[in-house]
């Protein structure tokens, strides 16, 4: 991520000859600049666009005919965090993403107590093609995975693709994520071995460190569930698709379903006996993100991703086997 300093560079474009109006946000939105209504926005408040040589009062302003509009567009700047090597299991790259497979124990993002050591400071050691967000050199987080959740998620490496990304993870059409989990106790027989969990979901009414499903007022939320297999000491392995997601959606919502994920030391439960070690030695929620597929926002390629739990995960399904 080194070499010199980039300059910045000035782009003058002139408004339509119309009857028409535009407003310079949209304008600059429109033009062949590749600018998405963020960095418009931010490029007009930092007064880096002028109007005929004078820096506009607002975005919203409406161009006059055969206007001259200034725009600068200064290189983004380093971020203020410290590129860490790691070794990263990258399952795909290009000029504008990278889809990692996450292990456990890495948390994706810097936040009070983890200042360093984050999938961030990982990806700024590993990239060195990032086009900018925000107007810095930074990852863009489309969506995260809790610290000790396992497998596929996708970062930005500009701008415009993080905002493509975002708005498909709106979509619940747009985006299929999938993943397995070990519950236990089982969802019981007589529900059938498929659901569906549609609640509202918000943030716990005691505890505000937490998420519940049982509340009175929130943003509703959907899970699908199948039984992949019944296993010993009344547990189950279970791949779960998300329509919606939600922070912790899925550990909350198996929790308050009375089917918590084994070893889910915030919304789980206490087990006895070859359970309770089983879930000691696995030492985390038993959840792995197994597959994501979206469509690429640049080429148009849908692409596809499909890891496997981890030896950790593996070893406690070899495990619950073993104790039938």
């Amino acid at each position: 991520m080194g070499g010199p300093a980039a300059a910045a560079v000035v782009h003058e474009r002139v408004a339509p000859f119309a009857s028409e109006r535009p407003r310079l946000d949209a304008f600059l939105v429109d033009s062949d600049l590749g600018l998405t209504r963020a960095q418009a926005q931010r490029l007009i408040d930092d007064g880096d666009v002028t109007v005929d040589g004078a820096v506009p009062a607002k975005a919203g302003v409406r161009l006059k005919p055969g206007a001259k509009v200034a725009v600068t567009i200064r290189p983004a700047t380093p971020i203020a965090l410290v590129p860490e090597a790691m070794a990263l299991v990258v399952l795909h790259e290009d000029a504008h993403l990278i889809v990692i497979d996450k292990p456990a124990g890495l948390v994706v993002h810097p936040a009070p107590g983890h200042a360093t050591g984050t999938l961030v400071h990982g990806l700024l050691a590993h990239v060195d093609d990032f086009g900018g967000i925000g107007g810095e050199l930074r990852p863009g987080i489309v969506h995260r995975l809790d610290r000790d959740t396992t497998g596929v998620m996708v970062v930005a490496k500009d701008e415009a693709t993080l905002t493509a990304l975002a708005a498909a993870w709106q979509d619940k059409r747009a985006v299929e994520r999938e993943y397995v989990a070990v519950c236990g106790p089982a969802p019981p027989v007589k529900l059938g071995d498929v659901g569906t969990i549609r609640t509202l979901y918000g943030r716990h009414p005691v505890d505000r460190k937490r998420f519940s499903s049982k509340v009175a007022t929130g943003k509703p939320a959907v899970t699908h569930w199948r039984v992949v297999e019944r296993l010993p000491l009344a547990t189950a392995l279970v791949r779960l698709r998300l329509e919606t997601g939600r922070t912790h959606q899925i550990r909350v919502h198996m929790s308050d379903s009375g089917w918590p994920l084994v070893g889910d030391q915030v919304y789980g439960r206490r087990y006895d006996g070859a359970l309770a070690a089983a879930a000691v030695t696995l030492g985390r929620q038993a959840l792995h993100a197994a597959r994501l597929a979206f469509v690429h926002p640049v080429t148009g390629a849908r692409l596809e991703f499909e890891t496997p739990p981890p030896p950790d995960f593996a070893a406690l399904l070899a495990t619950l086997r073993a104790a039938g």
